[in-house]
Formats: C-alpha cells, structure tokens, sequence
C-alpha cells in the first residue's frame, strides 16, 4: 500500500499545481466543455465569473485507491439527481479555495477538513454556466467518517481510481443546450453516469497524474 501511495503522491507533486490561480491571474488559462469543441466555435460565458471551489478526494483502502463521489439530491434547483464532487461557490469569508472545498465537502458529506491532506490543484474549469471551479486535490485519511447532508446528497459512493483514470472510458458526447451543440465527457460506473463539469475535471486529473506516453515523453522533454 505505501508504494502506491508513494507513486500517486509522485505523480501529484509533478502534474498537479502546488498553489491556486488568483482570480485575476492572466496566466490562468480555464480548461472547459468549451474546449471540446470540434470547431472551436464554442461560446464561453462572458466574465466576471462566479468562483467554486470543489474538493476531488482521494483515499487508499486496503484493495486500493478510490475517489469518492456524490450524487446530488433530487430536489436541488442546479445539477439534481447528477454526480458531483462535493463543493460550491467560495464565500467572500473563504480565504482561498482550498477553505471553501473543505468547507463544502464538511457541509455536503460531513467530512472533517482535518481528515484532508491538500496535494495540490487542477487547471480552473469553466462551466457552461459561467462558474470558474477551482479543483482541489486532497488525500482523505482511511479512518475518516461520513455524514451526507440529505439536503444536498442522495448518495455518496466511492469509483476505484483506476477506473477514472482510464483514457479509454471517456466518451465525447454532445447534447443542444441554450440553442447550441454543447460537447461534454461521460463515463459510467455500474448503473451511475458520470459527465459534463465532473467528468471533464477527472479527465484533467487523469491526463496531469496519468498521461498517455506520448503526451507524457513531450512534457518530460518540454520540462
């Protein structure tokens, strides 16, 4: 097990960011649904966007690594009945986004924040609906508890990490949205879909921690 652990925690401190994007920093270049666009005539959502924050949490059980997911309640006015992971919008009194996607993941599935190791960040996600999600990777310690909020959680399950990491699981799809074709990733697990915001965030993460050789040979030589 600790090898395991010792290898993805390699991966991370290579493909993962150690510190957040300011909001208004011109280096931060928002990855999105946008940018699966084949023609590249997506529309993306006019500024200023709306901050979030969510947690993408890692933990290591004995058969080996899983993340853990939500489904989100039925009677939530956004995103019902859809995977997530658990976060929200950063309050102005969230110092970073870090504090708002451990506070979100205590609210959501009542996971201590002191069960979280911070491992470090994804590029920001622009969602169709103009929310510029901050993804922030943690390792949950094994011992941890959980106590989902019925109101914002019908479920709360766990994916086996190689599973997400799987290149070959990802499917484009496309559905019309607000008058356009918008293009999304899905995958499924068991009975559950995973797509759209979520499952563009677990693409990046897979393609930072699990990039395909070539991809991988072109960063190492680039760096």
């Amino acid at each position: 097990m600790s090898d395991a652990i010792d290898d993805f925690l390699a991966r991370a401190a290579y493909g993962l960011s150690p510190q957040p994007p300011g909001p208004d920093d011109p280096t931060s270049n928002p990855r999105g649904d946008h940018s699966l666009d084949p023609d590249g005539s997506a529309v993306l959502p006019p500024p200023p966007h709306r901050r979030a924050a969510v947690l993408v949490p890692v933990v290591f059980r004995p058969e080996g690594p899983s993340l853990i997911l939500t489904q989100r309640a039925a009677n939530l006015r956004d995103h019902s009945g859809q995977v997530a992971l658990p976060g929200g919008k950063i309050d102005p009194s969230d110092p970073d986004p870090a504090a708002a996607a451990l506070r979100e993941a205590d609210e959501e599935i009542g996971l201590d924040p002191a069960s979280v190791r911070l491992i470090g960040y994804l590029d920001p996600y622009l969602s169709g609906t103009g929310f510029l999600v901050t993804p922030v990777i943690g390792l949950v310690a094994p011992e941890a508890t959980f106590r989902p909020n019925p109101a914002e959680v019908a479920d709360l399950f766990e994916v086996p990490l190689p599973v997400l990491m799987d290149r070959e699981r990802y499917r484009l799809r496309s559905r019309a949205w607000q008058g356009r074709t918008r293009y999304f990733y899905a995958l499924t697990f068991g009975e559950r879909l995973i797509w759209g915001v979520t499952a563009g965030i677990l693409n990046n993460l897979r393609e930072r921690l699990y990039p395909d050789p070539d991809t991988d040979r072109i960063r190492r030589s680039a760096g």
